[in-house]
């Protein structure tokens, strides 16, 4: 009887555990908080959170423990709900549409995958491209090989390593403030058929171990931006470094009434991140959020190369509703 008592409380502990920790993520994902490390980081993976609660619930199955069973059923149910897209499934968009624009955001970590970013932009045309962690290298060879006659308005921000960023644009651009960030997050007006539409690129810090209370001020910056622009045409787009499942995300969006491109064109849990590894642990950090005043007829996500992120291309028409 001992023997057999041996494995069957190794199976109970061990599912009380992992039903713990998911059950501790789970928590702060419903309760609209992120917590602090390690909770951010695990919602990132959300989906992934899955796996430990089926196997808490094998192991409480093996244990013959009834409560556990009810546990993890609990858990996998929630965890489930929560894997749904966030958000509505359209932007509410109305009237004639006035322009269509592509508009391409990729992070070139460190400035590494530029020349992959240029081929792509000759290659994709994009009407905007939103560029993180372009270094002063990275400046250059987008002045150089990505002709003025295509893209005669620019917004960059030379600095090195992953703070520079550029906005290219086939549209006018005029000044209207950066939010302040450890990394560049500059903001113009575009004039797109006439109409201004606030462009802005977002690239807060990652919420790294004892970089969380960093990464959620940048956010809460962006989130100020978006409610600041409200009722007004606007692209914000980067690497947010922040999945739907982060409540200093969702802010940005119900903040600013935006949508997320990527979940309006069916690609809500498409990954983004990590682009260049063999781990199965991935996310979707990069975004591109738009108001209401904007549909979107297409989301992809491309791989170039010497980045660890995949670039997000989005079709985009611009409605004159009232």
């Amino acid at each position: 009887m001992r023997g057999a008592s041996a494995p069957r409380n190794a199976s109970l502990c061990a599912a009380a555990l992992l039903l713990a920790g998911v059950s501790l993520v789970i928590g702060f994902r419903a309760a609209g908080s992120d917590g602090t490390t390690p909770v951010p980081q695990a919602l990132a993976f959300l989906p992934w959170l899955l796996v430990p609660g089926a196997a808490g619930l094998g192991l409480a199955a093996l244990a013959r423990w009834r409560g556990g069973l009810v546990w993890a059923a609990v858990v996998l149910a929630v965890t489930v709900w929560f894997v749904r897209p966030y958000g509505p499934g359209t932007t509410g968009a109305r009237g004639p549409v006035v322009a269509r624009l592509d508009v391409l955001t990729s992070n070139v970590e460190f400035g590494n995958a530029t020349d992959a970013l240029i081929a792509t932009v000759h290659r994709e045309r994009p009407d905007v491209v939103f560029v993180q962690e372009c270094d002063p290298a990275c400046a250059d060879k987008l002045a150089a090989h990505v002709p003025a006659a295509s893209y005669p308005y620019r917004d960059v921000v030379r600095l090195d390593g992953s703070h520079g960023s550029a906005i290219l644009s086939r549209f006018p651009l005029r000044p209207a403030g950066r939010i302040d960030g450890t990394m560049a997050m500059p903001g113009p007006v575009a004039v797109v058929a006439g109409r201004d539409v606030r462009l802005q690129l977002a690239h807060p810090m990652p919420p790294v171990p004892g970089g969380v209370a960093l990464w959620r001020r940048e956010l809460g910056r962006i989130r100020d931006l978006a409610a600041s622009v409200r009722a007004r045409p606007a692209v914000v787009a980067g690497d947010f470094n922040a999945s739907q499942d982060h409540a200093a995300f969702r802010a940005v969006l119900d903040a600013g009434d935006l949508h997320d491109s990527a979940r309006l064109a069916g690609s809500s849990r498409t990954y983004s991140w990590p682009a260049d590894r063999a781990s199965p642990l991935r996310t979707q950090i990069d975004h591109v959020l738009v108001s209401e005043e904007f549909s979107v007829r297409s989301a992809r996500f491309l791989r170039l190369a010497a980045t660890d992120h995949r670039a997000l291309l989005v079709g985009l028409e611009l409605h004159d509703g009232p």
